[in-house]
């Protein structure tokens, strides 16, 4: 049976081009949103006697929204909270409180900074300790702070997010399994504790239906698959005629499901994509992924954290990607790449100077799931438009800041 599609069609106009949007419902999950122009000058702007020239093709791995724009007059500041690691030990008292302690901290961070932008840097739930089928509801309540502060995000996979159950050695003592508690869901297919896991395109589809429109996840090209969190956004100038002020990219660095790699295709991508995008180097971009690369190794502190390193925590070895296929190489030759953030190290919050040419930094571990009992916080970016800078904080649960850093290079 085909299921009707019907369409509805939206329009607004972005600098010199009159743009029409088309939402089509698909497969009741999720809406692909296809962007046409019907009437356009050529994209290319100039302004004042420099100028400048960009052209942005509307893919489905990149997305321009006047959601991510700069406040006149303000910065603009994104929170990233890493590792939070809902849905631990359900069955038991210790697991729910978690979760519990993770939403006060996310919502005291987000009440003291008011950001602009959340990014959810992997590992959102720990789907290997999850035992019913759907595990976005754990994901829902995760992001449900920002959603209910009405504040934009966007979330990328961690290893952890769509591994398979792994069925804990106490379960097959003599007391058998114990009772486990299966949230109760309105899907039509549930059935209970399954232990299958969720997909990482289930994972996503979910947030984006809930999201009431401020989700920013997309799912990235199918031939990057099962790579899936590869997309770009724009953080646009709060001046229409200037370009914008950065560029945001998400990879997926693997893991749970599959191999920790950043593969030689997504490695293609970025640099199509970018040289697209930015062939001229002129939009600074920033990079998120969440399992560190070899060269997070390279630039570790030994022991204490000391310049030019920035950081409070530094406890532990840089538990490194298997792979990351001369990506960083790619990074470092683009002047325009200003940092790359990561997480899945919980010991550790530096960010270090990486050859004189970018910032490799890690977030702070948000959740109170996951390994670890260090205080909890979120790393802070705030960008700046004119002139342009970009500074990095650590806010604690308590309420307190430290490991200022100014991440740009003349």
């Amino acid at each position: 049976m085909k299921e009707k599609i019907t369409t509805s069609v939206n329009s607004f106009e972005s600098s010199h081009t009159y743009y029409c949007i088309i939402t089509i419902p698909r497969m009741k999950r999720w809406s692909l949103y296809l962007i046409i122009t019907v009437l356009s000058l050529p994209l290319i702007s100039a302004v004042g006697v420099g100028g400048w020239e960009l052209s942005i093709p509307t893919t489905a791995t990149t997305k321009s929204s006047s959601n991510l724009r700069v406040r006149e007059g303000t910065p603009f500041k994104i929170a990233i909270f890493a590792d939070l690691h809902f849905g631990e030990d359900t069955w038991t008292d210790w697991g729910p409180r978690q979760d519990v302690n993770s939403l006060n901290l996310m919502s005291a961070v987000l009440d003291s900074e008011t950001p602009d932008f959340v990014v959810y840097l992997g590992d959102v739930v720990t789907a290997n300790n999850i035992a019913i089928q759907n595990a976005s509801l754990f994901w829902d309540k995760a992001i449900s702070p920002t959603r209910d502060r009405g504040i934009p995000w966007s979330t990328l996979f961690g290893n952890h997010d769509d591994a398979s159950f792994f069925w804990p050695l106490d379960w097959f003592s003599s007391s058998g399994i114990p009772p486990i508690r299966c949230p109760t869901s309105d899907k039509d297919d549930d059935d209970g504790c399954a232990f299958r896991g969720t997909t990482r395109v289930e994972l996503i589809q979910e947030e984006i239906k809930s999201s009431n429109g401020l989700s920013h996840s997309m799912i990235g090209p199918k031939e990057l698959w099962p790579s899936m969190s590869n997309y770009v956004l724009l953080v646009e100038s709060s001046n229409h005629s200037k370009p914008p002020v950065a560029l945001l990219y998400f990879l997926d660095s693997g893991g749970g499901s599959y191999p920790e790699v950043i593969s030689n295709a997504q490695v293609e991508w970025f640099k199509t994509k970018s040289n697209t995008l930015n062939p001229d180097l002129r939009i600074p971009e920033l990079i998120f992924w969440h399992i560190p690369s070899k060269a997070f190794k390279k630039v570790a502190p030994r022991v204490w954290i000391t310049k030019p390193c920035v950081g409070s925590i530094n406890k532990e070895k840089v538990a490194a990607q298997e792979a990351e296929n001369g990506m960083m190489k790619v990074l470092e030759n683009r002047s325009s790449v200003k940092a790359v953030f990561v997480g899945h190290n919980h010991g550790l919050d530096w960010c270090c100077p990486y050859k004189n040419k970018l910032w490799l930094c890690f977030a702070r571990h948000t959740g109170y799931g996951g390994y670890g009992n260090w205080p909890r916080g979120s790393r802070i970016l705030e960008i700046t438009e004119m002139p342009f800078r970009i500074k990095s904080w650590i806010r604690m649960e308590d309420g307190s800041v430290h490991s200022a850093v100014n991440l740009t290079y003349d």
